[in-house]
């Protein structure tokens, strides 16, 4: 591992360096990598694997349409693609990167499957970590690991063929094999990893949670919409709003503070944006940091865990899962950006004109 300077803290951290793909390879060389689910991770981490060169089978349920994604995407039955139980026979690294609702309803269908010996990889916690929730107890005869992309599955199979890779954190629960910490980074790394930082499975699952439900989604969502409310309130266009609210940040901004951070975006802004951000940036912080606080108990307590695992479970999700989703995308807001979008110059001529 190297030891990295992070704001003046000293991480361990892996890289390609001094991990490279060819001992990712050496490592894996007599495995056989088990993907169980082809939804959202599924395909991003064994399409990434196949192209490094490592020997990946997928496991999924027949008669979906992620069965018929999968043979899309060139996985053939009976040789590369099989169901949940097949796949975790013949696996020695069962990645199961179902749902973490659907880890809960066919952990008893594969568990039977799982042999000493093998490897059991997550990219979440949940499962582990609220297992009095889930029901989702390991044997003790196998490793339990954890790979995390800190990013979408579109990310992490974008970003691996552009060659940037998406940094991941990485975790051992349960060694059996006294080999589970090198398994973790050969596949961290054959996935694409850009760089893979330590953590536990509680880290992992308390901090995810926590900014999936606040910045990265939750957060940016409410904070987005009062602001465009507020402008449309005292009479500002819809364009307008949507423009100062989301395109510049999304189309400007962020992209300075991706490349080179919040101070530098700072520096290089007008002297009067800057002098107001750094007014206001203090309020946002103080009412923001008690929700934060409240959002992160509900995330330890297991709460969060519960509300999920509630929903997820009743016959009518998907419908009412469906209506709240479309009650997002037929927001004034959300339509005016879709309008917005159809304005880029790579998007002209796709606009429909009133």
């Amino acid at each position: 591992m190297a030891k990295i300077n992070f704001g003046g803290v000293i991480e361990d951290v892996v890289t390609r360096e001094e991990f490279p793909l060819s001992r990712a390879q050496e490592v894996l060389k007599n495995e056989v990598v088990a993907v169980l689910g082809y939804g959202v991770q599924g395909p991003a981490q064994s399409l990434n694997m196949r192209d490094n060169g490592i020997n990946v089978i997928i496991g999924q349920k027949e008669n979906l349409p992620e069965w018929d994604k999968a043979i899309k995407d060139g996985w053939v039955p009976g040789k590369t693609l099989f169901s949940l139980e097949e796949a975790t026979k013949r696996g020695t690294i069962i990645q199961f990167l179902v749902s973490d609702a659907a880890q809960k309803m066919i952990w008893p269908i594969v568990k039977p499957f799982i042999n000493e010996g093998d490897a059991i990889y997550f990219s979440h916690g949940f499962s582990i970590v609220y297992a009095d929730q889930t029901g989702v107890i390991a044997p003790e005869n196998v490793d339990v690991i954890l790979v995390a992309p800190k990013g979408s599955g579109t990310s992490v199979r974008r970003n691996f063929l552009d060659g940037s890779g998406i940094n991941s954190s990485m975790a051992v629960f349960q060694d059996f094999t006294g080999r589970a910490m090198e398994r973790t980074m050969a596949v961290g790394i054959a996935v694409g990893s850009g760089y893979l930082f330590p953590t536990t499975f509680e880290q992992e699952v308390y901090s995810d949670l926590t900014g999936e439900r606040g910045v990265l989604m939750g957060a940016l969502a409410g904070v987005m919409e009062a602001q465009y409310d507020t402008l449309r309130k005292y009479g500002h266009s819809p364009s307008e709003a949507f423009n100062e609210t989301v395109e510049e940040l999304t189309q400007s901004l962020i992209r300075l503070v991706a490349e080179n951070g919040m101070d530098w975006m700072y520096a290089n802004c007008s002297t009067t944006a800057q002098r107001g951000a750094l007014d206001w940036r203090p309020e946002f912080k103080k009412a923001t940091l008690p929700v934060f606080e409240k959002l992160y108990n509900s995330v330890k307590t297991g709460e969060e865990t519960r509300i999920t695992i509630e929903a997820n479970s009743k016959p009518d999700y998907q419908v009412k899962l469906s209506a709240e989703l479309k009650e997002i995308h037929d927001s004034e807001m959300w339509q005016t950006g879709a309008t917005v979008r159809s304005l880029r110059p790579e998007n002209w001529g796709k606009v429909k004109h009133e």
